[in-house]
């Protein structure tokens, strides 16, 4: 997007921040009604749902949102042809494309954003963004991650340059890689980004060669940064810290603030709408973006209606986040809702330590990636300073010997790549792998209780 345009338009969505609760109600009712009445009009698969609902043109703007059907991932990707309003786009095209090609921020077909996700049936699942959704997600990203910010003070800060180092899962077609990205590149900044896989010394030697002044990643990522600044490994002087991906818990954001003396702005986000949350503090809490989704909670499952995406509508799509709602009190500057309670996965690292003492890790999401034929799920369990045991769940009548050895294969990929060839690892089989009975969410790292951290 054009720099200018990119300026223009962020300053045109940070005027819903001071509008009253009245005035965002009818904005997001007004966007709400266009979606729907576009999704039924182009998307096959909404006009049969919504008619077996009995919502017909003319009463889909006053049935209520709850009348709607929901989508889960399972519907998602059973229908994935129908529900897209693209042309000729269609799930087999966007795999092919995924495993055949560069994965780097390069839209698919020159103009369709594609971000995938697996899932616990193991196979990703595509979400498409066209160059209108694209580009709206891109200036509520920035919204959030410049919060609190006059367009005077974004402004004077872009003109004196910022440099960003990015921290996270960078290899694939992750949303989060690639909409920062392109998020900085609209914002005329610079930046680095560090995979998760790499090597703290290579960690190391690029930040202190690229001197950032701006970090933008995992909290659990972040906080190895601070541990080396705190270590006097890396020298940092950092206007902003922007955490995403994973739950930010109070004691982390004040340890982040503490040790690495700048302000930290937590955004929330999903490959189903990358532009969901912010967080600037923890008693203030988490403000949803009420002008570019509709949020509910029922039942204790939160399903999210994306405002901004025509070209894939994701309509009270079921997330598997754990959260309750709140209306802004009459004390709040903000009008949007809030979120209240856990919010995303909060895993454990998987870290290692060699007979030397020297320490690595492997984040959750590294391995989180693994896609193959018959591995529905899996789960770790950290079995000692070298050591875990992968615990995989397999679709029936699997061959069992091939699929282990598959996942050995990458499982040795991703500890060479990491420099972490003495950690060694157990393969086990089981007929399913349950989630956790508070969150309702699978914990992909489980911690060995009577098994001392190398870290502690």
């Amino acid at each position: 997007m054009n720099y200018l345009k990119f300026l223009y338009r962020l300053r045109q969505l940070k005027k819903n921040v001071t509008k009253s609760p009245e005035q965002i109600q009818r904005l997001q009712k007004k966007k709400l009604d266009a979606l729907l009445t576009y999704a039924y009009k182009n998307s096959a698969y909404y006009q049969k749902t919504f008619a077996q609902a009995g919502i017909t043109e003319k009463n889909i703007s006053s049935a209520p949102l709850s009348f709607f059907p929901s989508l889960d991932k399972t519907q998602l990707i059973e229908n994935f042809d129908d529900i897209v309003t693209v042309s000729g786009i269609t799930q087999k095209a966007l795999r092919q494309f995924d495993e055949t090609q560069h994965s780097d921020r390069t839209p698919y077909k020159g103009k369709y954003h594609i971000v995938h996700s697996s899932g616990s049936t193991g196979t990703p699942s595509y979400f498409l963004y066209d160059r209108d959704a694209w580009s709206s997600m891109l200036v509520g990203i920035t919204r959030a991650a410049l919060w609190n910010m006059s367009m005077t003070s974004i402004l004077s800060m872009l003109f004196r340059g910022v440099r960003i180092v990015y921290v996270a899962a960078t290899e694939g077609r992750y949303g989060g890689a690639m909409a920062v990205g392109d998020g900085i590149d609209s914002c005329g900044a610079k930046q680095i980004h560090l995979d998760i896989n790499m090597p703290i010394s290579e960690w190391i030697t690029k930040i202190n060669d690229f001197k950032p002044n701006m970090i933008i990643g995992y909290p659990s990522a972040v906080k190895i940064i601070g541990e080396l600044a705190e270590e006097g490994k890396i020298n940092l002087c950092l206007i902003r810290i922007i955490t995403c991906g994973e739950p930010l818990g109070a004691s982390l954001r004040n340890y982040l603030e503490t040790k690495l003396s700048a302000p930290v702005v937590n955004f929330y986000g999903a490959s189903e709408s990358l532009s969901l949350g912010v967080e600037c503090s923890a008693e203030e809490g988490m403000i949803l973006f009420d002008d570019m989704n509709v949020i509910e909670v029922q039942k204790g499952s939160m399903y999210v209606t994306c405002l901004y995406n025509f070209a894939q509508p994701l309509i009270r799509y079921r997330l598997n986040d754990s959260l309750s709602l709140a209306a802004a009190d009459s004390q709040s500057p903000v009008s949007f809702t809030r979120a209240v309670g856990l919010l995303g996965r909060s895993e454990d690292l998987l870290w290692f330590e060699n007979d030397t003492g020297a320490r690595d890790f492997l984040h959750p999401l590294a391995v989180e990636g693994i896609c193959i034929e018959g591995l529905r799920d899996y789960q770790f369990y950290r079995t000692g300073k070298d050591s875990f045991t992968m615990t995989a769940e397999v679709s029936s009548g699997i061959d069992t010997q091939k699929i282990e050895a598959q996942i050995r294969s990458c499982l040795q990929d991703i500890l060479n790549e990491k420099n972490l060839p003495y950690v060694h690892f157990e393969i086990q089989f089981t007929e399913k792998i349950a989630a956790d009975s508070v969150t309702g969410k699978k914990r992909l790292i489980i911690e060995n209780p009577q098994e001392k951290k190398p870290y502690e």
